[in-house]
């Protein structure tokens, strides 16, 4: 963060403190939305929170409320007078809109929508039945469209029309009578063309669309992918209704890599809003022991594997030096894998399709890494170990190498093969291959790097 901003996010928090109205009003001014958000978030009293809120301008609040955690929405919304409310939501664009309104109770959102004109709150409630986290849940409408039978000169006139409320005229649509996407252009296509030139001469083919009710992260990539500014979003029927923008894109990509990040780790429930010094102590403590609990429970049958391998560990002791690192690596190379592989979905390079040549591939992956791991450790059992341990009489360290080697080998090739496989088995019965694959992992290849390595030591040790 630039020390100019620093040092004004002090300023403000001053002024926040002393209810300077003017100061604030003053501060406000030179600072960007987002940050005069994340000030007023990190407030600890809910009196300095309404004092912000209340002494905001219309404009800069309509920017900053859709930055503020879901839990400090609606209690914005409480210190604001009818006509406030009213005026906000009349300025706020209606993308942001529904934002803040599926962050309010269902009361609320209500008592809310009633304040708007009727064409604003029947286009919001139209908005609204879409998902939170679909293409429509996050599109805005307020785009430039015209119609292909328009000259340059009508074109301008239009946009004139609706400059104020338009979000973005990076991209302006040409639709048909019916409202379907025929075509696109850039304002400046407008501009440096002559006035009595057909749109329909100007425009280009629109190439990508996606559903209003697609996966919010499907459209995300597809700007990402053909390297879109905006992306339009249809109905069923093919009717243009509104766009996702790039800013949009961004956003969405980070709540959904911080979301596969999460469940990665175990950790389950929704998404906080909130900074991680500003969570609830309940609420990591509900998204993070529920898959603690089970893996750890399930962690009871490593201990029973141990327990019926107890005499070939007891025969060959030194056997325990190695077993640390032959589960560690199966638990690293099975990570690894579903990492790329998790990955490689959520960029749609993976179908149902891929599930054999995924799998052919990491096999072969696991047996080439296991086998130069087993063969490193197979000379360090040959070569040092007997520089400071012993084994069984009748035992050679040759032949004990060939087994903890060996044994390293199968437990990452087929950890390897788990992992990659493991998040295509979640798709395939609809669960978030994310929640399932990572967790589990751990566990399953504690148990079965215990089971290959003490089946491989005591068949080659005869133990």
């Amino acid at each position: 963060m630039e020390e100019g901003t620093v040092t004004q996010k002090a300023a403000l928090l001053e002024a926040i403190k002393a209810e300077d109205g003017s100061a604030f009003l003053k501060i406000t001014n030179e600072l960007h939305y987002a940050d005069v958000a994340d000030v007023i978030d990190h407030l600890d009293s809910e009196k300095m929170r309404i004092f912000s809120i209340q002494t905001l301008d219309n404009e800069m609040l309509s920017d900053v409320i859709p930055e503020l955690p879901e839990r400090l929405v609606e209690e914005s919304f409480a210190a604001l007078t009818t006509s406030q409310q009213r005026a906000l939501l009349e300025e706020t664009p209606d993308d942001d809109r529904v934002d803040i309104l599926q962050d309010v109770s269902p009361e609320t959102r209500e008592k809310l929508l009633l304040l708007l004109p009727r064409r604003d709150q029947d286009l919001t409630r139209n908005l609204l039945r879409y998902g939170e986290e679909t293409a429509g849940g996050r599109m805005t409408t307020q785009i430039g469209i015209l119609t292909a039978d328009q000259t340059v000169r009508q074109a301008i006139d239009t946009l004139k029309t609706i400059q104020e409320d338009t979000e973005t005229l990076a991209r302006i649509f040409v639709v048909d009578a019916d409202e379907r996407p025929i075509g696109k252009l850039r304002l400046r296509d407008l501009t440096f063309n002559p006035i009595d030139t057909p749109v329909r001469d100007l425009m280009v083919p629109v190439e990508h669309t996606i559903l209003a009710t697609a996966d919010q992260e499907d459209a995300a990539n597809m700007l990402r992918k053909y390297d879109l500014v905006v992306l339009p979003v249809t109905d069923e029927f093919g009717h243009l209704r509104g766009v996702i923008t790039y800013d949009d894109a961004m956003e969405i990509l980070s709540e959904e890599s911080t979301e596969d990040i999460e469940k990665m780790s175990g950790i389950s429930g929704e998404q906080s809003e909130d900074s991680y010094l500003k969570t609830a102590l309940s609420t990591h403590f509900k998204r993070r022991f529920g898959w603690l609990s089970v893996l750890g429970i399930l962690a009871i049958a490593s201990g029973y594997v141990m327990m019926r391998y107890e005499e070939v560990l007891t025969s060959a002791f030194l056997l325990s030096l190695f077993l640390p690192m032959v589960v560690a690596s199966g638990g690293n190379t099975g990570g690894q894998a579903a990492t790329m592989v998790i990955r490689a979905m959520s960029l749609g390079e993976l179908g149902p399709g891929n599930v054999l040549k995924v799998g052919l591939k990491e096999l072969k992956l696991g047996i080439l890494m296991g086998g130069f791991l087993g063969l490193l450790i197979g000379i360090v059992c040959v070569a040092l170990l007997p520089l400071f341990a012993s084994l069984p009489s009748g035992m050679s360290f040759t032949l004990f190498g060939v087994a903890v080697g060996l044994a390293i080998a199968l437990q990452i090739a087929t950890s390897t093969l788990t992992g990659a496989l493991l998040p295509l088995g979640a798709r395939a019965i609809n669960l978030d291959p994310a929640v399932v694959a990572s967790p589990a992992i751990t566990t399953l290849v504690d148990i079965s790097g215990m089971i290959i390595y003490f089946t491989v030591a005591k068949v080659l040790l005869g133990l």
